[in-house]
């Protein structure tokens, strides 16, 4: 894999209580339409979702919005960009997967954990080797981050079962962590997200 063309972007429906949060998520859908590159998201117009997706496209770039049916209203789904919409969440984490180069976990609640370490066990387990970063805007990330030390420290996660993924600090600084990740990774004959069963 040696071009980043779109980057799936995980983060909040809601906004945060630091307004830091909202320039971060702005500020990186300015750098990728600027660069070229696709933001494929929740499909949500609200939070942080809806302020990158905004970002993006205010700024020329390509946004593909995945949202489950049952998200539409919830999450008011965005009327801009392209828009698919799934039947249920496996089916868009599924197609989220394979629209993507890259993941990218901005500031967010349970859903957006979720999503993220869902990615970092994928690589851990060998089922993919897209890089996965953290956006660490107001070291948001350094719980988890402490979490996984401590899990390696009671030799949860075992030698050799390295939970790999980025960390940037800046905003600026993600962009060009990925492609640098993506261009030490031999070009995959077809990389598929597991199903619920864990087939490929």
């Amino acid at each position: 894999m040696s071009q980043i063309r779109n980057i799936c972007v995980y983060c909040g429906s809601g906004p945060g209580s630091d307004p830091d949060f909202v320039l971060a998520a702005r500020q990186f859908g300015k750098i990728l339409a600027e660069n070229g590159v696709g933001l494929v998201y929740g499909g949500g117009s609200i939070g942080l979702m809806g302020e990158i997706a905004n970002a993006v496209l205010d700024h020329g770039g390509r946004v593909t919005g995945i949202i489950p049916d049952f998200l539409a209203n919830r999450e008011h789904m965005m009327l801009r960009g392209e828009i698919v919409r799934t039947r249920n969440m496996h089916d868009r984490k599924q197609q989220m997967f394979e629209h993507a180069d890259a993941f990218v976990a901005l500031p967010g609640g349970i859903g957006t954990l979720e999503e993220v370490v869902e990615q970092m066990t994928w690589v851990q387990l060998g089922r993919h080797k897209k890089p996965v970063l953290l956006a660490n805007v107001k070291s948001f990330w350094e719980p988890l981050r402490a979490l996984l030390v401590h899990m390696e420290e009671l030799n949860f996660i075992r030698p050799g079962l390295a939970v790999e993924y980025l960390v940037a600090d800046r905003i600026e600084d993600v962009l060009p962590m990925l492609k640098d990740a993506a261009a030490k990774v031999p070009e995959p004959q077809k990389e598929m997200a597991p199903d619920v069963a864990g087939r490929m």
